[in-house]
C-alpha cells in the first residue's frame, strides 16, 4: 500500500482542503496561490500513473483512489469557479461537467460489475478532455489576466478551455454510453 504511487495519490487527497481553504484566504494572491496548489496536484496525478507503470507499484488501493482524488479535487474547483464568477458561461458547463463525471463512473462501475469493463476504458477523447479542463480551471481559479505588466489572458483562455472541455466531455460520454448500451439493454436473461 505504501507505494510511491499511492503516496502521491494520498497527498493529492491531502491537498484538497488546503487548495479549498487557500482559495478563500483575503489574501491579494490567494487566487493565485490555489491555482499553483491545484496545479501541483494535477502533476501529482500524470506522476503517480506514470510511476505506478514505470516502477510496476499499480495497486488495488491506488486503483481505486486516483479516480476518486481526481473527481473530488476537480468537483471542489468546478463549485469554486461557478460560485466566485456567477456567470451562466461557467456555472453551465460546471454543472455539465460534474454530471458527466457522476454519469460515467456509475456506467464504469456498473460494466464493471456486469463483466464488461474493457467496453468503457479511458479514451483518447477522455484524456483530451481531461486536459482541457485542468487547464481551464487553473486559468479561471488563477483570475490572472495581467501578470507583471504583461496580459497573458488566463481567464479568456479559462473561459475557451472549458468550453472546449465541456463538449469533450460530453463527446465522450456518448461514446462511453453507445459502448455500453447493448449490455445495458439485454434482457436479465441474457446476462446469464
Amino acid at each position: 500500500m505504501w507505494t510511491i504511487p499511492n503516496i502521491l495519490t494520498m497527498i493529492r487527497v491531502l491537498l484538497i482542503p488546503v487548495f479549498v481553504v487557500v482559495y478563500f484566504l483575503d489574501w491579494k494572491w490567494a487566487h493565485q496561490a490555489s491555482a499553483f496548489v491545484f496545479w501541483f496536484a494535477a502533476i501529482t496525478d500524470w506522476l503517480d500513473g506514470y510511476l505506478a507503470r514505470r516502477l510496476q507499484q499499480s495497486t488495488p488501493f491506488g486503483a481505486f483512489l486516483d479516480p476518486v482524488a481526481d473527481k473530488l479535487i476537480v468537483a471542489a474547483a468546478l463549485l469554486m469557479i461557478a460560485h466566485s464568477y456567477q456567470d451562466p458561461w461557467i456555472t453551465i458547463p460546471a454543472i455539465l461537467l460534474t454530471a458527466r463525471e457522476v454519469f460515467v463512473s456509475a456506467l464504469r462501475e456498473w460494466m464493471a460489475g456486469s463483466g464488461f469493463e474493457d467496453s468503457v476504458q479511458v479514451s483518447f477523447i477522455g484524456k483530451a478532455k481531461t486536459m482541457a479542463q485542468m487547464l481551464a480551471l487553473i486559468g479561471l481559479l488563477s483570475e490572472l489576466e495581467v501578470f507583471m505588466g504583461f496580459p497573458i489572458y488566463w481567464v479568456t483562455l479559462g473561459y475557451i478551455l472549458l468550453f472546449i472541455a465541456t463538449v469533450l466531455s460530453v463527446w465522450s460520454m456518448v461514446i462511453y454510453l453507445k459502448a455500453a448500451w447493448p449490455h445495458l439493454i439485454k434482457a436479465p436473461q441474457d446476462n446469464e
